[in-house]
């Protein structure tokens, strides 16, 4: 059918949105409440539209589009209505933006410049509510909520744990946890998911940036820092590189000229987790063990299991995550080939991931009292603190990392994405249950970005049944499948995150999951360019067992690379 917009006839389908039609057609109008792919809520009002037949202001994203319908997009009417519903939502949020954390990324900072709001015409009263630092990862300050009902949404349909909502009434209405406790004693798993939503600065990182700095001054303290495989392809954007482009050599460089005493890259860690992981899996097959072996390096499903499937913690891996094991190394391994003291040395590392920061307090991440991993800076973190030092990361020059940590593998690479850990962990597995590597290392039914993917692997004379899911709410329907009975999956990769680590709560904020497709991408073309694709040909993690560790399952592997988890009580 045909409509008319600002004029000119556009092409709809039936049952389409106007908003889905002004998008398609590049006619920008604002929204705060919704998100792409979510049914409408219409909360916000600020992608009104005027029909001109009925004449009265519609909500754009919940109005289904009808034959020969006229709209306008920016009348005088629809503009000034925008701008009060802006003026009003300022009327009591509060004037910091200079020292707000979202500052020059801020939406309502954003509409607040495009509506041309350069006066204070409504005043309202302030609000006057507690910042939640509770949470060991994320920090709450609900002055500056708008309720756009953005994180609600996100925390109970794609993540599935509903441990944020709307609470109390009318313009008493915030949203907060069950009680209104602290953020720390509610369900949440600390993905950060939330974090990515959020239009405003009310929901924000737990900052880790002073004690970083105290370390970096120290003369006693060896400080180290790590990064995860994800960001090297997921900085460029924040500094108008090419989307995607890999820029692992440039981080090396960065990191040393902001004083870090050693870098390594904790792709490594993810080899060795390869390692680790592939040789429980077989040791669980071979000898008829729980069934099937979940991943653990992604600590929000970790705490999700804890607290919503605790039957089901038996058949998480023991192993801990990449972070934690090279962190672990750091001050076991590496302390001794220095001749350093584990408690002199600072380990930081830089996650794409909220979660990371919950997982490195966690007591069963310390050895005799020691953490693995001191601090950790989300991705969004890292680029404010090179540009806090004023460092030009375009034109350094790319240097390597150091070793004996930092040899990576392609394998370890490919664990930024979703699909990667099983891909990362079957080729490993392949080799060691035939003894041959696999004729084509690439395993395309767990690749892609769909919410759930499932496959057969033939080794042998076994056939491994393998799934993948990312975002917790996809999780859960397969783990109630596993109760109910299933019996053709041995392994599965669980990742809170939609699209795996690439899409984590602590990366650039971008509503565009086409940066999530790109990030991906240039993993996988890591991978295919690479000249070592499997872990257990990872130089670096070969000499650790010969040198340190023995081999895989080891008891010192078991000691200082694997853990457990139990049981977490949650206020519902």
């Amino acid at each position: 059918m045909k409509i008319s917009i600002n004029n000119i006839i556009h092409e709809a389908e039936k049952q389409e949105t106007i908003l889905d039609i002004l998008n398609r057609n590049g006619i920008k109008v604002p929204t705060l409440c919704h998100i792409k792919d979510m049914f409408p809520s219409g909360a916000c009002r600020m992608c009104l539209v005027e029909d001109t037949i009925s004449g009265k202001l519609i909500t754009s994203c919940s109005s289904v589009a009808t034959e020969n319908m006229k709209i306008q997009t920016h009348s005088p009417r629809v503009t000034e209505a925008r701008k009060t519903i802006v003026e009003l939502l300022l009327s009591n949020h509060p004037d910091d933006c200079l020292y707000c954390v979202r500052n020059k990324n801020c939406e309502l900072q954003n509409l607040s410049e495009e509506l041309c709001v350069t006066e204070r015409r409504i005043r309202g009263n302030k609000n006057s509510l507690s910042i939640d630092r509770a949470s060991s990862s994320i920090v709450r300050d609900q002055e500056k909520c708008i309720l756009c009902g953005r994180c609600v949404r996100v925390c109970e349909e794609v993540i599935g744990v509903s441990c944020i909502d709307f609470i109390n009434r009318g313009s008493k209405s915030i949203v907060g946890t069950a009680f209104n406790k602290g953020l720390n004693v509610s369900s949440c798993v600390n993905c950060g998911q939330c974090i990515m939503v959020c239009p405003t600065g009310a929901l924000t990182e737990k900052n880790h940036f002073s004690e970083i700095k105290i370390a970096l001054q120290d003369p006693s303290k060896t400080v180290v820092i790590q990064y995860a495989p994800s960001i090297s392809v997921s900085l460029a954007e924040e500094f108008n590189m090419k989307p995607g482009k890999d820029i692992n050599g440039n981080i090396n460089a960065a990191l040393r000229k902001l004083g870090f005493d050693f870098v390594f890259d904790t792709t490594f860690g993810a080899d060795l987790t390869i390692m680790e992981e592939s040789s429980e899996l077989i040791q669980r097959i071979t000898n008829k063990e729980t069934l099937p072996m979940i991943t653990s390096c992604c600590p929000g499903w970790v705490k999700y299991a804890e607290e919503f499937y605790p039957e089901m913690i038996k058949h998480i891996s023991s192993c801990k995550s990449p972070q934690q094991m090279t962190g672990a190394m750091i001050k076991s391994y590496f302390a001794e080939k220095e001749n350093l003291k584990p408690k002199d040395i600072y380990s930081v590392s830089i996650m794409p991931c909220t979660a990371k920061k919950f997982e490195g307090q966690r007591e069963e991440m310390t050895q005799k009292g020691i953490s693995d991993v001191d601090a950790i800076l989300t991705t969004r973190e890292f680029v404010k603190f090179i540009n806090m030092f004023g460092i030009d990361l375009e034109k350094l020059q790319p240097e390597l990392t150091d070793s004996p940590l930092g040899t990576r593998t392609s394998a370890g690479k490919i664990f930024g994405t979703t699909g990667g850990v099983a891909e990362a962990a079957l080729r490993t597995a392949y080799f060691k249950l035939t003894g041959k590597e696999l004729m084509e290392f690439k395993i395309n039914d767990v690749r892609g970005l769909d919410n759930r993917k499932e496959t057969k692997i033939k080794i042998g004379d076994l056939e491994l049944g393998v799934a993948v899911v990312n975002g917790l709410g996809n999780a859960k329907k397969l783990l109630e499948e596993i109760k109910a009975g299933r019996k053709d999956i041995h392994f599965i990769e669980v990742m809170a995150c939609p699209g795996g680590c690439v899409g984590g709560g602590g990366q650039p904020i971008n509503m565009d999951t086409e940066a999530i497709k790109i990030r991906a991408k240039s993993l996988y073309n890591i991978d295919d360019n690479a000249s070592i694709r499997v872990s257990h040909k990872n130089p670096d993690v070969v000499a650790l067992y010969t040198e340190f560790l023995g081999e895989p399952l080891s008891h010192k592997s078991h000691k200082l690379l694997h853990t457990s988890y139990n049981m977490r009580k949650v206020i519902l």
